[in-house]
């Protein structure tokens, strides 16, 4: 007997999805390469599922198909003279032609690039300039997007000087079958581009044994079970995407229900609706504002009993940013009547530096926090003339399977529980390098030690991430966490989280000041000088600091692939006049 999926009236009664089990043997992770584990998933019957806007089944796509159609693209692929270790750029549109191709492309023995689609670029020109330099770095000797993009893509691959297709020119797949080369644990399965790869993007080599390594230690951290089954809307070319939500679901023979991450942003309840319809349990993962997003929408609806039954939800994962406990409780507080549980949530630390986890909450302890006062995020000293200010700083789970972690003070010493530092981690699933920049790969490994580039501090095992080091703002010698002013104008009303970017800048007499760029709803100019003088009041008394305040015109401020505010890029923005800020009496 296995648990399926439950269509949705309007879906075609020949459609059924792929089980969450059946009678093949479950094996997690150990194998030797990513071609190894397809190979096994296909023999089982569980697989892929793709979902319409509004959450209705339109396709099924068991491994076995995907197996299937990746050997045929691989044939292709070396009908066109693609070789072992050769890059092949693809466009992670979430679908089966991405799937195959991304597949295919490693069965050929070349590494597979994912690149984002354009909808979060603002812009044609914008688009084509971001795929050209990730182009430059990953130097492919061919692009493969969606017909539907396919004028912008070709652009960027005749920058490049490689070679261009579409998905409708591997729609037949008809090339003569040759044999496949053989993968090794230590070749290179595919290249990853952070969220923040922009104006210098590194390419991270991730290798099969790592891959495998971290893929293993997902289903060990989150207690993979029978019944579980994936339900995602993120992002194919961003780590969380491709990795837990994709790759980790044929190593770990676990089906999975998409929906696209464009679809998520117009009807984000469809994702909670897929949840519901889910009659084993569920595990799916969300940055903070897609819990948020949901909240708000449902905040005006009554009965959210009558629409969803979130009581199976077994893991609801949260990371790929800052965790916000306000939002979680939000979000709680919304859906607690639809049944679901606090202790659902799970909490997570990663980064395409280590292929995707490096730590994950124990499953069931939900999201536990530390309040710490602000001088010792800081490591500024404390200042007797204000009362003390706390942060919450959200506990991110124990270090997962063949992963150490440890912090790490200015000198490179281990510091003791509760000092904050330098997050350093090491393991199998550490990256091998930044393709082709030794330079940049010398300056974060250190005796196979990755420095995060992320400030926290361990306290009994587990850990806590304070934020990012280069974005803490210095003035006058004292370090402040853009966080904390950006949380302070968050408090009036109005304002969701991502509507501010803080970060210093240069005054004209030579000093460093804090700037806050804040998207502004209003028209009135009287009203907009108000907001602006509420705003520096509010940060003053939070933070005891003046600030520069900008008002900017709404969705100005930039984000990365995944979604995540970009601060360097919005300061960068900001100091060339690309982003304009409303003109405002003094």
């Amino acid at each position: 007997m296995t648990d399926t999926i439950s269509m949705v009236p309007q879906a075609s009664e020949a459609l059924v999805a792929t089980p969450n089990g059946d009678a093949l043997a479950r094996r997690f992770a150990d194998f030797d390469t990513f071609c190894d584990a397809l190979d096994y998933a296909a023999t089982g019957q569980r697989g892929f599922n793709f979902h319409d806007p509004r959450g209705v089944l339109k396709r099924v796509y068991p491994f076995s198909e995907l197996r299937g159609d990746s050997i045929k693209v691989a044939h292709a692929l070396i009908a066109r003279g693609v070789k072992p270790n050769d890059r092949i750029a693809l466009i992670a549109e979430t679908g089966t032609d991405f799937a195959a191709l991304f597949c295919g492309v490693v069965y050929a023995g070349a590494w597979p690039v994912p690149l984002p689609l354009p909808t979060s670029f603002g812009g044609k020109d914008n688009y084509i300039e971001q795929l050209a330099v990730q182009l430059s770095s990953s130097d492919p000797v061919l692009l493969v997007g969606p017909d539907e993009i396919a004028e912008m893509t070709a652009q960027a691959a005749e920058r490049q000087g490689c070679d261009h297709a579409t998905w409708a020119d591997f729609a037949a797949k008809d090339a003569p079958e040759v044999a496949l080369p053989k993968a090794s644990p230590d070749d290179i399965c595919y290249l990853q581009y952070s969220s923040g790869s922009t104006r210098f993007p590194h390419g991270v080599a991730v290798t099969h044994r790592s891959l495998m390594s971290n893929l293993a230690a997902h289903s060990h951290g989150m207690q993979v079970c029978e019944t579980d089954r994936c339900i995602s809307w993120l992002p194919w070319y961003h780590d969380m995407g491709l990795v837990g939500c994709f790759l980790s679901l044929i190593a770990n023979q676990v089906s999975g229900d998409y929906l696209k991450t464009e679809d998520f942003a117009r009807r984000p309840l469809a994702w909670l609706d897929m949840i519901t319809r889910n009659e084993g349990t569920s595990i799916s993962y969300s940055p903070t504002f897609g819990y948020d997003i949901c909240a708000r929408r449902i905040s005006s609806q009554s009965h959210v009993d009558d629409r969803f039954d979130l009581s199976r939800w077994r893991l609801a994962g949260n990371g790929a940013d800052m965790i916000r406990p306000d939002v979680m409780q939000s979000f709680v507080n919304a859906f607690a009547q639809a049944g679901f549980k606090a202790t659902a949530f799970l909490p997570s630390y990663g980064l395409a530096e280590a292929t995707l986890a490096v730590t994950i909450m124990p499953p069931g302890e939900g999201i536990r926090v530390e309040l710490v006062e602000e001088e010792r995020l800081s490591g500024s000293p404390r200042d007797l003339n204000r009362p003390a200010r706390y942060r919450a700083i959200v506990n991110c789970g124990k270090p997962v399977l063949d992963m150490e972690v440890v912090i790490r003070g200015e000198n490179g010493d281990s510091l003791s529980d509760h000092k904050i530092g330098k997050v350093w981690c090491r393991g199998t699933s550490v990256m091998h390098s930044y393709f082709r920049d030794p330079e940049a790969t010398e300056a974060c490994m250190v005796d196979g030690w990755l420095d995060t580039g992320d400030m926290g501090y361990m306290a009994d095992g587990y850990l806590f991430i304070v934020g990012r080091a280069k974005d803490m703002i210095i003035i006058n010698g004292k370090n402040h966490w853009p966080q904390d002013i950006e949380w302070a104008v968050e408090q009036l009303p109005g304002f969701n989280h991502g509507d501010i970017a803080a970060f210093s800048v240069e005054t004209d007499n030579g000093e460093e000041a804090p700037a806050v760029l804040v998207h502004c709803r209003v028209s009135d100019p009287a009203k907009r000088i108000e907001l602006r003088d509420l705003i520096r009041d509010k940060v003053r008394s939070i933070t005891g600091m003046n600030c520069v305040v900008e008002l900017v015109p709404p969705k100005s401020l930039p984000r990365t692939s995944s979604g995540k505010l970009s601060r360097a890029k919005a300061k960068k923005l900001y100091l060339s006049g690309e982003i304009e800020p409303f003109k405002l009496a003094a």
